[in-house]
């Protein structure tokens, strides 16, 4: 087996993907997936549910998405090929099913993120211009223009993210730069950072911290997109391990000193209102920034997550196909220009579907409780995947913590979190659309005698 993992031909004769992405677009890559949406239009709702508290949901956010980070990185360098979780849950527990419903968990939390960005990019950053257009129309126009973007190619796609990473980064470090000058000219009011908005009984203050914390998991939501570009990445086993740590490592930080930022200078009341929080926080810095290209800045970094997301899930399709789990066309390549074009139709339409069904909060919410429950899967599989060597060297990661990392992604899924009632029958009708494919697809296998 080579370490790359790369096949020469697919199971249905269509030419390999480009391996086109290098350990240092990698990085990027998995930096600017990370961020984006989450931080930049979730926080207020995070800051909602917790109070003036806001940096504790993403400090705990920081180590849940390091513990199963740490399986995905040894999963990926043991096997280095598209499908990701679908393929560590077939490889672990080889029930067909269970797999189909892990890869559509995946993929439709792909698009419940696509469509978050959507939504917060059609919101308050981008009626900073105007408020002429109607935001579902934006959002509808935004996702075909990205589709479009990857339906180009790979290359086109990753080093346009590059470009936003670059982008959402100077956006963060002007909040950043916000909040030091307000606390050395004195600004801003420290005893928020201790504010809790729940009332009442210990658990009362347990559940209310669980629920922000699970919504804010959305923003470090993410890593998990990358392994499913294992097969368009040079060398994935040395480049994952690097890629995947830095860019949680990065984000995790940048996140838990931005909520410091917005809590210290902003009302977490006035933040929970916001669809754009931190162009809240930019107009109470004091500081002469100008409030609408901070918002220009806002829109290219919600863009940049909603286009990887889209990438993901396309590719995540087309691996599905291969292995016959998702119907053969699902697995169709443009072969111009080599890129997965029926899965890129496809989620596209889903996305649009999903613009319709909610707001950023509801969205995002559904985002993270899915790859909840699928982080849960992977860090059961790679305890299970121990006993399956494979002939080429990769990271191991420490027993304990994919242990640590199924039991809080399990809690953080679980009805403690008090997610709205939405997300669950959003994540179910989802659900109810998978089957519906994997019926189809069961059916049709058997007419040809392949089941």
């Amino acid at each position: 087996m080579s370490t790359t993992g790369t096949p020469e031909t697919t199971p249905l004769n269509e030419p390999p993907l480009k391996r086109a992405i290098s350990a240092k677009l990698l990085i990027l890559f998995v930096i600017g997936d990370i961020l984006g949406t989450g931080i930049y239009a979730t926080t207020g709702k995070v800051a909602g549910k917790v109070g003036g508290a806001l940096w504790l949901p993403f400090a705990i956010g920081f180590v849940v998405a390091i513990l199963t980070a740490a399986s995905y990185v040894e999963l990926v360098g043991k096997y280095p090929k598209a499908a990701g979780a679908a393929l560590y849950t077939q490889k672990a527990f080889k029930v067909p099913f269970l797999t189909f419903i892990v890869a559509f968990m995946v993929m439709c939390s792909g698009l419940s993120s696509a469509s978050a960005a959507a939504r917060a990019f059609s919101g308050d950053y981008f009626q900073e211009f105007t408020d002429a257009v109607p935001p579902t129309l934006i959002a509808i126009i935004f996702i075909l223009a990205l589709a479009s973007l990857a339906l180009r190619g790979v290359s086109e796609s990753v080093k346009t993210n590059v470009v936003l990473t670059l982008v959402e980064l100077t956006g963060l470090v002007v909040i950043l730069g916000i909040g030091l000058y307000a606390v050395l000219t004195g600004d801003g009011e420290p005893s928020r950072l201790g504010e809790f908005q729940a009332e009442g009984t210990g658990y009362a203050l347990l559940t209310s911290v669980l629920g922000a914390t699970a919504l804010g998991f959305f923003a470090f939501v993410g890593f998990e997109d990358s392994v499913n570009m294992a097969e368009e990445t040079k060398d994935p086993v040395r480049s994952f391990p690097k890629a995947i740590f830095i860019g949680v490592g990065v984000t995790g930080t940048i996140y838990v000193l931005v909520a410091l930022v917005s809590s210290l200078l902003v009302e977490y009341t006035v933040l929970a209102k916001s669809s754009g929080p931190l162009l809240e926080v930019v107009k109470a810095g004091g500081v002469d920034f100008p409030p609408r290209l901070f918002a220009l800045i806002a829109l290219f970094a919600v863009t940049n997550s909603a286009l990887i997301n889209i990438m993901m899930a396309s590719r995540l399709c087309y691996g599905l196909a291969n292995e016959k789990v998702l119907p053969r066309g699902m697995g169709r390549v443009l072969r111009n220009r080599r890129t997965p074009v029926n899965g890129i139709i496809f989620v596209t339409l889903l996305a649009i579907g999903l613009v319709s069904t909610g707001e950023i909060e509801g969205l995002g919410d559904t985002t993270a409780f899915l790859l909840l429950c699928v982080f849960a899967v992977v860090n059961i599989a790679v305890l299970v995947l121990r006993k399956d060597h494979v002939e080429h060297a990769h990271f191991r990661t420490w027993t304990p913590l994919p242990v640590l990392g199924a039991i809080t992604a399990i809690i953080l899924a679980s009805p403690l979190s008090e997610r709205g009632a939405d997300v669950y029958i959003r994540a179910g009708v989802l659900l109810a659309i998978g089957l519906l494919l994997w019926g189809i697809n069961k059916v049709v296998l058997k007419v040809h005698g392949e089941e």
